[in-house]
């Protein structure tokens, strides 16, 4: 086999113009696939980077009334659907690929946070976080202080807003230290919050979507612990996990939904006769469409790029056909001596296998190149695909074995004297 490569690379070189224009087929092949290729992994990241928050990879599961998230807005308490249990957190906390989770309760579209009586609270979000809440959405605390140990155990009547909320309800004032009522609640500011990735509004789920992009009010966080202080009672709990990466996230928002569904009674029901469970409202569902939308147009000039596959198959094909009959005298004296027709065929499969395997891996490094151009260009994000790189240099071998073995089965069955009378 090494001797097979290095008559190979030494055919290739001495005719290097040759060998060049036939490996162009499939340099320009290969090179169209590889650019294509980290166009669409480059623009699947961006969307899924862009619809999670810059990259917090939370996923948010809800109780749901017939499909619909539960608004304790607008709803009345579900009968027979109790806190999350200690057991259920413990079995949470145990998925694969869960890094952090959180127990919240949420309000939205709030009226009822007001400063000072004269600056309301329209539409923002109220939200009673548990002590892994901002780790979780991996929120940090611009100014003040974030929730301490002490704010659980002893009930105090405390809230962190957002840029948005403070901006609402403070304006241009400090609101550290201040006091807003809460369903006619007194609760002191101690903080405001910014997401720690990304200087956007962090997107965590669908309603923190819809929550920014309706350009409401923001959302306070108060502990879990003091919720039934404004609201009266205790409500059922969402669940924020925060995956390893965005890959593992709708697998984790299925397994998490199931195990809060076992924990849920069978004829758990509204007295309308409405069913309850739990969903996991994973947006890289969202992602997930967009990217078969980009994928099934860009799929298509990946066919369009194999042509030029063909072309370079073709080219190959040509151009051993016309080293067989270059070398036919070469061919008769090797089988005069006693070489096997394996040996001649081997001999040039393997010089048609490195002809096209030179020009996929220049067509690899050309496909970087454009894949980068396009990027700088357009604006376009890419991302190199490691394993296309490995299909691409093995589809460029394969195309040369291929392409190779009518050639080579030609010259392994040249009747030795004949090869040899040959002028």
């Amino acid at each position: 086999m090494g001797e097979n490569i290095r008559l190979a690379f030494h055919s290739i070189w001495v005719h290097k113009m040759r060998s060049a224009l036939t490996m162009l087929g499939i340099i320009i092949g290969i090179a169209s696939i590889i650019a294509i290729v980290s166009t669409i992994k480059g623009t699947n990241e961006q969307i899924k980077e862009n619809l999670i928050g810059a990259g917090n990879n939370v996923i948010t599961v809800e109780l749901c009334q017939d499909g619909s998230p539960v608004d304790m807005s607008y709803s009345q308490l579900p009968a027979g659907i109790s806190e999350v249990s200690d057991r259920t957190y413990r079995e949470l906390a145990c998925v694969p690929k869960v890094e952090n989770l959180s127990l919240y309760t949420m309000r939205q579209y709030i009226y009822d946070a007001v400063y000072y009586k004269n600056t309301t609270f329209n539409g923002g979000t109220i939200i009673g976080a548990d002590s892994d809440y901002l780790d979780v959405y991996q929120y940090q605390v611009s100014s003040g202080r974030p929730f301490l140990e002490d704010d659980y155990k002893k009930y105090h009547k405390v809230a962190l807003l957002d840029q948005a909320a403070a901006s609402t309800l403070f304006a241009n004032e400090d609101p550290i230290g201040k006091t807003i009522d809460i369903k006619k609640e007194p609760f002191t500011v101690i903080g405001v919050i910014v997401p720690s990735k990304s200087s956007a509004p962090a997107i965590n789920s669908y309603q923190d979507y819809y929550m920014y992009m309706d350009q409401t009010s923001g959302t306070i966080l108060i502990p879990n612990v003091v919720w039934p202080i404004p609201f009266q009672y205790d409500e059922p709990q969402n669940v924020a996990l925060r995956a390893s990466s965005t890959d593992d996230m709708t697998n984790i928002g299925q397994k998490a939904s199931d195990i809060l569904n076992s924990g849920l009674s069978v004829d758990a029901a509204s007295d309308s006769g409405s069913s309850f469970s739990y969903e996991s409202k994973d947006i890289m569902e969202s992602a997930q469409q967009l990217q078969e939308l980009s994928e099934s147009s860009n799929k298509q000039l990946i066919w369009i790029a194999s042509i030029s596959l063909l072309v370079g198959a073709i080219g190959v094909m040509n151009i051993m056909l016309v080293s067989v009959t270059e070398r036919t005298r070469e061919i008769g004296l090797k089988k005069a001596l006693g070489a096997k027709p394996s040996v001649i065929l081997s001999q040039f499969l393997t010089e048609a296998a490195v002809l096209a395997c030179i020009g996929g891996i220049i067509g690899v490094a050309g496909g970087i190149i454009m894949a980068k151009i396009i990027s700088l260009l357009t604006g376009t994000p890419t991302a190199i695909s490691i394993p296309a790189i490995f299909i691409a240099v093995a589809l460029s071998a394969l195309i040369g074995i291929i392409s190779g073995v009518f050639p080579a089965v030609k010259a392994a069955k040249l009747n030795p004297i004949d090869a040899l009378r040959r002028e």
